[in-house]
């Protein structure tokens, strides 16, 4: 029997244990997609206690508290730091098989040297002793980024963001870079007619244009792209449905436009309409500037009406969708590159049914310009964990190259997950090596192991160029 999360967790042979140290284990961290708090880095805040660095804003504990039968007063609510801590701590062993049980205990030994299991028992030895780091320079906010080798970030920014963060860090000259992606979900949401008017207002007022128009508005947006790219940014992200790309003149999204400022109703078809000039717009500012855009496609947000007006979004009540994906996304590719005007491009899925259409998909546009130019990227949301980590890499390995693939990302909101790229490396050294233990692929560490660096990190360095 082998211990639990030893230095060989989740590699099942010996040649995968060599592959993860000699190979993958050394390299640093590109994270090209994620949530963490701008301020919080450019700052170097010192948390006080673990349930500030741990718990706040984390949806996936937070879900399965609410499963185990704990109290809002006691995730979201008015309750204590440490009770907080406490009541996740009680719920842990009752995370067994679920990915949180892995990350919560790899999190505890990779950055504070715990190897006592979390539970009700150890709660107050565990809360008090990661505490104590938690207050010394070491565990700064930048201390724990070095502690996991992390080189890069990528933030999730709205266009009306002003970037001051990352340029403070910047004119600071840290050895981590820090850059802003561009996410323009809300300069598109149609759905929601009296937000989308507020954020047009907002606009006006960042980017110091008068909008009474669809150009207008289209220039307002464009001077912050640009913005964006004059402090850094080669990065894009759309978090959406599905992919929109019905038909359109100009003359009919003017028209839509106007009615959207006059605050009149806009019909289903109006707004699909919408929306899809509005990621024509952006892809093709992306494609001119060189940067790489990413789609993450299906999630069906805000399940829970009640407790979406009681808490808001982003505080787990989002679950997977069944949207139909192919045609409109064949279709919105396709449009981009028959006027030469697709960046590279990344798509992540979070419908395991949809694995083997977005595998293919990429292969439709995938033209030779650049290695892996369009990407199924890595498992998503709710399936970054092992059996989705691997379906996942199964599926682009039958029907594409999983030797281009950029790796993995942490989409998170906390400081502690970069342990989730260890947990990908190794998932991948074990694929690799069962296959050269089962006379799959060859026993050539050499070239298997320069795949693995590369997947684990050179694709990414590579591929961006941050």
């Amino acid at each position: 029997m082998k211990p639990f999360l030893d230095e060989n967790f989740l590699l099942q042979s010996k040649t995968a244990e060599k592959l993860y140290h000699n190979f993958a284990k050394p390299l640093p961290i590109i994270d090209y997609h994620n949530h963490l708090i701008p301020e919080q880095i450019a700052n170097n805040t010192q948390f006080t206690n673990m349930s500030q660095v741990w718990l706040y804003g984390d949806h996936y504990k937070w879900r399965a508290m609410r499963a185990n039968g704990v109290d809002e007063k006691y995730i979201t609510g008015v309750g204590s730091d440490y009770e907080k801590f406490e009541k996740w701590a009680e719920t842990v062993p009752y995370t067994l098989r679920n990915p949180l049980y892995h990350w919560t205990h790899l999190e505890l030994q990779r950055y504070f040297g715990v190897t006592d299991l979390l539970s009700g028992k150890t709660a107050q030895k565990i809360y008090d002793e990661c505490s104590a780091k938690l207050q010394t320079p070491e565990y700064s906010v930048r201390g724990l980024l070095a502690k996991m080798n992390v080189e890069a970030v990528c933030t999730t920014d709205d266009p009306l963001d002003s970037l001051n963060f990352h340029q403070q860090l910047a004119r600071e000259g840290a050895n981590l870079k820090m850059l802003p992606a561009f996410r323009p979900d809300k300069a598109m949401n149609s759905d929601d007619i009296e937000g989308l008017n507020e954020y047009i207002d907002k606009l006006e007022s960042v980017a110091d244009k008068t909008i009474s128009s669809f150009q207008d508005y289209i220039d307002a947006l464009k001077s912050r792209h640009d913005y964006f790219a004059d402090n850094g940014c080669s990065v894009s992200d759309h978090g959406l449905e599905q992919i929109y790309a019905e038909d359109y003149t100009e003359a009919e999204i003017s028209s839509i436009f106007d009615k959207i400022r006059s605050k009149q109703n806009i019909s289903y078809q109006e707004n699909l309409k919408f929306k899809s000039a509005m990621l024509v717009y952006f892809a093709e500012w992306d494609h001119e500037k060189g940067w790489v855009q990413q789609y993450h496609l299906g999630a069906l947000r805000n399940n829970n009406a009640r407790m979406l007006r009681q808490l808001g979004p982003d505080t787990g009540w989002d679950s997977i969708g069944d949207f139909s994906q192919a045609r409109m996304l064949s279709k919105f590719l396709n449009r981009l590159d028959n006027q030469d005007k697709l960046a590279k491009t990344i798509i992540y899925n979070l419908n395991p049914a949809d694995n083997e259409l977005i595998a293919t998909m990429i292969g439709n546009f995938n033209d030779g310009s650049v290695a892996g130019k369009v990407q199924f990227g890595s498992a998503w949301w709710f399936l970054d964990q092992k059996d989705g980590m691997i379906k996942q890499l199964n599926a682009l390995s039958n029907m594409g190259l999983l030797s281009r693939l950029v790796g993995m990302l942490t989409d998170s909101r906390s400081f502690l997950s970069f342990p989730r790229h260890e947990y990908f490396r190794r998932i991948v050294c074990n694929l690799f090596g069962e296959d050269i233990e089962n006379g799959e692929l060859p026993n050539d560490l050499e070239w298997v192991g320069k795949i693995v660096q590369d997947i684990s990190y050179f694709n990414a360095k590579n591929y961006f160029k941050f």
